[in-house]
């Protein structure tokens, strides 16, 4: 192959991990397949490290992968894997169409090494903060699932009927997913930022404010294969400058700075006398060697299309328009925010987590939601249980198959069955039973354990009432109860995460009784 055709190269696999990966965020109904998943979690820098970090497996060492191939070729992970990269270069020539070129930029070396060893310490001091702001892959998650999906998700919903008017079932119409404010103002702001960053000069917020890029850089200057201009065939003609996006080729002094060089080839195919090769530097060799790559199997393709076919939200027992009396006054007391299925502890989750929200948009029912400061502010936009407004799926475990970090380890169904995410409690004053003399059930009847179940509790007006009774050894925490419950603004049932997960007992089955009130008049 001539060098100058590197750049088609380059371009080729770009395009293909920033499709995979976008389908990893946007597919809502399940059309992946687990061969390619695999391969795009793999290679992501930030969350294969956290995963080795933890647990030191070989199916964790995509990170090991990066570095090896940085030590020999550069940053060609910035250039192809990385998907922020690549759409950083969509907007730069979407924004500037007809810019005359760029041009050599001195280096911010003081900047970006001290955004580099800052993202270190406070990550060695217990706070992911800045990894979760900063990490190119999570920022390119969030801006698809806070941003683009939801536009995807209108288009989708729009179109929808009009199929449906045909007879037409290949579009269907989705529920809505939760908008978290504080979620789409950062990956709306990191959006603007590289854009701008992006418009103005190509590469720069990877050569400034990247953590990733600023090691990589650290690790190519010692690569012995890197481009290196020839003096003695070099015309001056400035075309290489003009090409290079990250603004690191000075043809005046013959130099480049290998440090920032993105690896996208693009001067190679600018040069018109060949002075510009990719080979052997005039320096010393670093040693590295490749380390041999592995992951496990996610097995999420098959389901996720399953599940968004067949969710449905919980919904209350309750008519249509029913309203209780009275708003509720006792407040939930919750000590810890439910942490997902799989995550073990919130300790556990909080550091291996960078809030890429894949999970989020893989989830189908929409219970996984971006935290505020539940896990305090330094854990910003990492996923929780929003009970409110969905709840987890009984059957389901995509979040557990498809987390790239580790902070969600895989679970079997049966396991997840059995993991206690957190305890519900029922708050007598605030139920519609106790308020309004009326029998409700909706919290026992979207139970899947039946660890809230319905127990007698009056009889009004010759009307035997029944109010819920939770039982929490054999309660999960799935939520259920919570998002089906009337009352606002407190609800009458609520889940208290586990700050540790625990193991549920098995639940008693038992036959079914008919219900006090069978025979009865609907109650409303």
């Amino acid at each position: 192959m001539r060098l100058p055709k590197l750049k088609w190269l380059r371009v080729a696999v770009a395009i293909a991990f920033l499709a995979s990966t976008s389908v990893l965020f946007l597919d809502f109904r399940g059309i992946g397949t687990k061969d390619y998943v695999d391969g795009v979690l793999f290679l992501q820098f930030v969350p294969s490290l956290l995963s080795f970090l933890k647990d030191a497996s070989l199916g964790a060492t995509g990170f090991l992968v990066v570095l090896g191939v940085t030590a020999l070729f550069g940053r060609v992970y910035c250039s192809t894997v990385c998907p922020f990269g690549t759409l950083q270069d969509i907007i730069s020539r979407i924004a500037s169409p007809r810019r005359r070129g760029f041009a050599f930029s001195k280096p911010h070396n003081t900047l970006r090494y001290a955004i580099l060893g800052l993202t270190v310490l406070v990550f060695l001091g217990g706070s992911g903060l800045l990894v979760n702001l900063l990490d190119p892959f999570s920022n390119f998650g969030r801006i698809l699932t806070n941003i683009i999906r939801p536009v995807v998700l209108a288009v989708n919903n729009a179109v929808a009927p009009v199929f449906e008017a045909v007879g037409a079932h290949t579009l269907y119409r989705v529920r809505w997913p939760t908008v978290a404010p504080a979620s789409v103002g950062v990956a709306a702001t990191m959006l603007l930022v590289a854009g701008w960053l992006s418009t103005r000069n190509g590469r720069l917020y990877c050569n400034t404010l990247c953590p990733v890029g600023a090691l990589l850089g650290l690790i190519s200057r010692a690569s012995p294969i890197q481009i290196r201009l020839a003096g003695g065939t070099c015309r001056e003609c400035g075309k290489c400058e003009r090409v290079c996006k990250a603004g690191c080729i000075d043809f005046e002094r013959k130099s480049v700075d290998v440090s920032r060089c993105v690896a996208c080839y693009n001067c190679l195919s600018a040069c018109p006398d060949n002075a510009l090769q990719l080979g052997t530097a005039p320096r010393k060799t670093s040693r590295s060697k490749e380390v041999a790559s592995g992951r496990r199997t996610f097995l999420i393709g098959l389901a996720t299309g399953t599940l968004s076919l067949t969710t449905t939200t919980a919904k209350a027992a309750l008519p249509p328009g029913f309203v209780p009396s009275r708003p509720t006054t006792i407040p939930e007391n919750r000590s810890c925010p439910a942490s997902p299925p799989g995550s073990i502890s919130i300790k556990h989750f909080t550091s291996r987590c960078t809030a890429c929200h894949l999970c989020v948009s893989a989830c189908p029912s929409g219970v996984l939601v971006p935290s505020l400061s539940d896990y305090g502010l330094h854990n910003i936009m990492q996923p929780q249980m929003g009970f409110s407004s969905a709840h987890c799926n009984f059957d389901c475990t995509i979040c557990s198959q498809i987390c790239p970090s580790g902070a969600i380890l895989p679970l079997t169904k049966e396991q997840k069955q059995r993991t206690q995410i957190g305890k519900a409690h029922f708050i007598k004053k605030n139920c519609v039973v106790y308020t309004d003399n009326t029998n409700c059930g909706a919290c026992s009847e979207h139970c899947p354990t039946k660890a809230v179940h319905m127990v007698p509790y009056q009889t009004v007006n010759g009307r035997k009432l029944v109010i819920p009774e939770v039982n929490q050894k054999i309660c999960v925490g799935c939520g259920g109860c919570e998002h089906a419950c009337p009352t606002r603004p407190y609800r009458a049932i609520y889940v208290d995460g586990n700050p540790v997960h625990e193991r549920a007992e098995k639940p008693i089955i038992k036959k079914l009784e008919p219900a006090p009130h069978l025979e009865e008049d609907f109650p409303f």
